[in-house]
């Protein structure tokens, strides 16, 4: 019996690694996007909790005090925060501080984020 020539089956074909190669690609720019607006959605609700936090614990030293606090750290020194939360947006504790309307009173009356750009929902985040 003559044998004829045997190919070699022991490897892949380029062909074989290009097709692998480009379903990664597919699938890799389908998933990544995907993956980035997760973590911004993240960071948005963070920033809320945050603002929330911060404001729920301002009402409560002016319920409390009778006056709003000087400073977001006079929050911290009476303990109605453990610290001063960190603004995801910008990695900082950057609170844009706003006054109250009325003119006989005096402090903290609100909290903005430093960043102004809006998030993906059109919303200002420093509307927040």
């Amino acid at each position: 019996m003559v044998r004829t020539a045997r190919r070699s089956k022991a490897g892949f074909t380029l062909v074989e690694l290009m097709v692998v190669m480009v379903l990664i690609a597919v699938l890799l720019t389908i998933a990544v996007p995907r993956y980035f607006g997760t973590v911004d959605n993240g960071k948005n609700s963070v920033q809320r909790q945050n603002i929330s936090a911060i404001r729920d614990a301002i009402d409560k030293y002016y319920g409390d005090q009778g006056k709003y606090p000087a400073t977001l750290e006079d929050l911290v020194d009476k303990h109605y925060l453990r610290e001063i939360p960190v603004d995801p947006l910008t990695d900082h504790r950057d609170w844009v501080l706003l006054a109250p309307t009325d003119t006989n009173l005096t402090g903290v009356y609100d909290v903005r984020s430093a960043k102004p750009a809006p998030d993906t929902s059109g919303k200002d985040h420093a509307a927040n």
